[in-house]
Order: C-alpha cells, then structure tokens, then sequence
C-alpha cells in the first residue's frame, strides 16, 4: 500500500473534455488562418455556456421526463418522493427578507434554504412533469428574493450561507431562466451584488485566518457559487475564477488539500483520504456533495474535474463510501494550522461521529463513475443503493444539515 503527498503530480495529466475539442477546432483554425494562429486554451471557460447547465443538462431533464411518464423506476420512485415533499407544493408562499442572518444574534437563514428547496423542487416538478402552477411559484419564489435580498450577514458562518445558498439559488434559477415570468435579470444582478463578493473575500482572504483554518466544505461551497454564478451570467471570468481555484487553490477546498492522502490497491481499490475524514462523517459526506455538485456543473459545461489529477475525487468518494459502509480504510494522520496564528492541531483515526448518515449525495456520483464512465465504483456505487431513492430538502431533517445539497439524484441523474 502507497502513500502519496498533497504535492503529487497528476496521474497520466488528463486532458479536459473541452480540452480535446479546443484541441481540436484549434489545430483546424491553425491550418485554416496560417502558422501564426494561436490554439484556444484547453482550461478556458466556454466561449458560449450550455444552458440549462449546472447541475441538471437538458438530456438530464428529458430523460427524467420520459422514465416517469412511461412509469420507470428508479425515476418513477425519486418523481414520488418529490411530489409527496412538502416544499414541492405549488402553493409555498415565499417568506423573502432584505437581510440573511447564519451565525450569532438573529438567525433567520431557515428561510432562505426552505425557500431554495421550494423553488429548487417546484423547477423539478415543471421541468419533469410539465405542469405551470409549479413554474409559477418557483418564480414568484425566486423573484421575491432576486428583488429583496440586499445582504447576507453574521459571524463567520455568513460565508458558508453565501457558498451553499449561492450556488443553490442559481441552480433554481438556471433551471428557471427560460420561464417568462421569471426575472432573470434581477437574479442575476442580485446574485453578483451580495453572493459573489463574499464568495471572493472568502476564497482569497479566508476570514483573515490561518488558510488551513477552515475546512474544506468552506470552500468548496463558495467555489460551487462562484462557478454557478458565473455560468448563470455567462460570466467566463468567474468560472475560470473557480475552475482554477479547484485545480490549484491555497484554501483545503483545491482538490490536492481536500485529498490529501492516497493509497493503492486496497483490496483492489484505490482510495483517497478527505481532508474531513478525521472529524465527523456527516461534514465529510456534505463535502461528497458540494465537490461533486462543482464537478457536475463543470461538466456540463464541458469541463471535466470530476477525473481531474488521475480521479482523485473518485478515489476520496469511495474511500468515504467505505467507511460509512462500516468497513476500515487506512488513515494517515493529518495535521493542520488553526486560527490566525496556524496553530497545529492533528487527527490520528477516521473521525466516527455520524458514520453511515443518509444524504442525497450518491446518486450524482455513482451514476457519474458506474455509468456515464463505466467504471468500477463498488463502494460509491453500495452507498447510493442503500440511500435510494434520494429526497430533498425537508426530507433529511429540518436543520440546515438537511439543506446542505438539492437532492433527488435518483430522478433526475439514474441511467
């Protein structure tokens, strides 16, 4: 069994998706202009972004469309699920607010995350199943806080409901922003006015601590915002802003500090130790959602992380799918700065809080790696079976752990 540091060189340097077709249109445009042309840059965001094209691509759409009105399961299961939600319903009342309080005095951010799971869940339930009272109150949801929201506020904290939440609210929106009585200008507007600079400050100040301090949910939560905005406003700068924070960030969110640690050949399967992986398993799930959800939108915007650096991020899903099917996995210990001094503090073994807690996280995974690749995912592939048909918001408790991902990637990702 191998170790390698965070330091390692990508396995076999593995070219984007986009890469091989800029590759492509580039040596073409090369012949056709003369030798003095210059080739399009493989990790460039998209001259012009897919829409829809976050987390669910029109193919997505009509394949969920199709299975659940010819009766199919697994799709048939996760449609029930969602029309049986309460916060599916068409008639969910927006509770907007001009400000978002996460963290300390006056907390209020519930609001927010039950009203992004009803606008989230009602878009669904157009997209799929066809039917306009659904489209209207997603966006009579979505516009009331487009045109409220002016600020998200409190201790620290306030930066994790910028990253969950932003990213969030501009997948309602994407899935939205071809329903006329959607304002999508006044989405966008709100999104880079109060999301995305608090995205940035956390991305490149890290609240004024130690870079290590947070953990690796901080930022691939503010990453996945940052790259959704982008795409929401066709804004190349900001995805690039995040594409290369995944690939090289300082912060534990870049993918060699949120993997650390891999080891090979382990009963046959390689796996990748998670920066989280020593303090609890409902943190180190979350982070199997919002990496995955960052790797889903860049997908489908051509862009593949999710086998980015010899699939790390693979390797580290079914390390964290076998721990929380309750078997051992190797632990290296992992040490890391605190504070604003970077204080060590270290952990020695898999941190055994919350292990094998269900959230919607599997789906986009497995039917990534087992099916869309074809590859031999056993743990991850275990893990999402044991958890479908995944729900949504509402469904995993009412706290904001049960918030932390969309959900219902039975339905819309089962191939």
């Amino acid at each position: 069994m191998s170790r390698t540091s965070p330091h390692t060189h990508p396995e076999g340097g593995q070219v984007s998706r986009r890469g091989l077709l800029k590759a492509a249109g580039g040596l073409t445009a090369a012949l056709a202009l003369g030798a003095g042309a210059t080739a399009a840059t493989a990790d460039a965001a998209p001259a012009a972004f897919t829409h829809p094209g976050m987390l669910h691509n029109a193919g997505d759409i009509n394949r969920a469309k199709v299975r659940v009105a010819a009766g199919d399961d697994p799709w048939l299961s996760g449609w029930n699920g969602l029309t049986a939600n309460s916060r599916s319903q068409s008639t969910w009342a927006p509770r907007a607010t001009a400000t978002v309080i996460r963290g300390g005095t006056g907390e209020n951010y519930s609001l927010l995350y039950n009203d992004i799971a009803a606008a989230y869940q009602n878009a669904l339930r157009w997209k799929v199943g066809g039917t306009e009272a659904n489209a209207k109150c997603a966006a009579n949801i979505l516009n009331a806080w487009s045109r409220t929201l002016t600020t998200v506020t409190g201790n620290a904290d306030r930066f994790l409901a910028a990253g969950i939440y932003g990213w969030q609210f501009a997948n309602a929106c994407e899935l939205m922003r071809d329903y006329p009585a959607f304002d999508l200008a006044a989405a966008q507007d709100m999104m880079v006015r109060v999301f995305y600079p608090l995205n940035n400050q956390f991305l490149t100040g890290h609240n004024d601590a130690c870079v290590t301090n947070y953990w690796a949910n901080w930022d691939l939560c503010n990453m996945a915002s940052v790259l959704a905005i982008g795409i929401l406003t066709d804004n190349a700068a900001k995805y690039d802003q995040a594409v290369t924070y995944f690939k090289s960030g300082a912060g534990n969110g870049s993918i060699q500090h949120a993997v650390p640690f891999l080891y090979s050949n382990v009963e046959g399967y390689d796996l990748g130790q998670w920066q989280e992986s020593g303090r609890d398993q409902g943190h180190t799930v979350m982070g199997m959602g919002q990496m995955g959800a960052l790797c889903e939108m860049a997908w489908n915007q051509g862009d593949d992380l999710y086998s980015y650096d010899g699939r790390r991020f693979m390797k580290a899903a079914q390390y964290v799918a076998k721990y929380n099917l309750n078997m051992n996995v190797p632990f290296t210990t992992y040490t890391w700065g605190t504070g604003q001094n970077c204080a060590q503090q270290s952990q020695t073994v898999p941190g055994a809080a919350s292990r094998g807690q269900a959230r919607p996280v599997w789906a986009m995974l497995h039917y990534h790696y087992g099916r869309r690749l074809l590859l031999d995912d056993k743990y991850i592939s275990q893990m999402c079976m044991s958890v479908a048909p995944e729900g949504g918001g509402g469904d995993y408790g009412t706290t904001s752990g049960g918030f932390d991902q969309l959900g219902f990637g039975t339905l819309m990702y089962a191939k």
